[in-house]
């Protein structure tokens, strides 16, 4: 196969995002339909780039001329789209969550494995942004001795009104889990989280914010990770290990040295598109080729069942204050 037909389920921010993307970025993909339970949506994007609009999700698994999907729906239907598309023997990228609940995810796990062939990619693009993928090189060079502790922040401007407490894991703190996992290859065994007063610029009863969220794992590694989605001065993402032999901290994005006003600085990101676009575009280009080889080479269902279990944890959290044992059970041999 030469090329790969995909069929898009979401037509919202990031889905039209990834249609302009396969559309004019990456090479052996082409977007042949989408569909989203907003016609409307659906109809602009289709329109825009020329493809086809199903009803459904269920008539765009099923259609002949898509060979593979990708999943960027709301959050709760995640589930159904991958496991269908699972049934289906299609490949299959989904954004992050894999699923809302650690139950989902255990049937994804379990479903690919009776299939007896990977054929899910979660949506963690911090893999696949060159500062991350610099750290992971680093820490595996050995050259540093090993982890002890990591230090991450998730900061954004601001966020929508609907915005709230289990937000805060489920969809931000959700890229740090999956990310300093995968860093330091090491598995969390417990989670706590401590709020402290909640910022001026939101309702602290209904989101807190911001939080401080502390994991541990099964070697002693220490990880703290700051979310404070409403600091107003703009999207600012930071990655800190400390290892026993230096320190090894992600890298700012690269903005010009600007003097003017009498003032000498640098600008900031504000948007996380922006942020991370070159790692959007690596993430699915790999993706592409991969499945193009039948192969699965990013991260797994597993991966995303992972995260699933420790945001779990973090959210229990979030109610008591107290440390939260992390179960996940032995990495399946079909994932090693």
């Amino acid at each position: 196969m030469e090329e790969i037909r995909i069929g898009v389920i979401g037509t919202g921010a990031i889905g039209q995002e990834h249609v302009a993307r396969l559309h004019n970025t990456i090479a052996g993909a082409r977007v042949t339909a989408v569909c989203d339970i907003n016609t409307e949506s659906a109809l602009t994007v289709a329109s825009k780039h020329g493809l086809r609009v199903e009803p459904n999700m269920d008539s765009l698994i099923a259609a002949n001329d898509v060979d593979a999907i990708v999943v960027c729906c709301y959050d709760p239907v995640h589930a159904k789209a991958v496991l269908d598309s699972i049934s289906k023997g299609k490949p299959v990228f989904c954004e992050k969550p894999l699923a809302t609940t650690r139950q989902d995810c255990k049937k994804i796990v379990d479903a690919e494995i009776a299939a007896g062939k990977r054929l899910v990619q979660v949506g963690f693009q911090r893999r696949y942004d060159k500062g991350y993928l610099q750290i992971k090189e680093l820490i595996d060079s050995g050259d540093f001795g090993r982890p002890l502790m990591a230090h991450c922040a998730h900061r954004n401007a601001s966020v929508a009104d609907n915005y709230d407490t289990t937000y805060a894991v489920y969809s931000t703190a959700i890229h740090e889990i999956d990310a300093v996992h995968w860093l330091i290859d090491d598995e969390y065994v417990s989670a706590q989280v401590i709020i402290p007063s909640s910022t001026k610029y939101t309702r602290p009863d209904f989101l807190k914010d911001p939080q401080f969220m502390i994991l541990r794992t099964a070697k002693g590694v220490l990880i703290d990770i700051e979310v404070f989605v409403n600091c107003r001065y703009g999207y600012d993402i930071q990655c800190e290990i400390i290892c026993e032999d230096g320190i090894l901290k992600l890298p700012e994005p690269s903005f010009p040295m600007v003097r003017k006003n009498e003032r000498l600085s640098t600008r900031l990101e504000t948007d996380w598109k922006r942020r991370f676009i070159e790692a959007y575009d690596v993430e699915m280009q790999d993706w592409v080729n991969s499945a193009l080889k039948g192969e699965v080479n990013g991260p797994t269902a597993w991966d995303g069942y992972v995260a699933a279990v420790t945001a779990d944890a973090l959210v229990r959290s979030q109610t008591t204050g107290e440390v939260v044992d992390i179960i996940t059970g032995s990495t399946p041999d079909f994932y090693k």
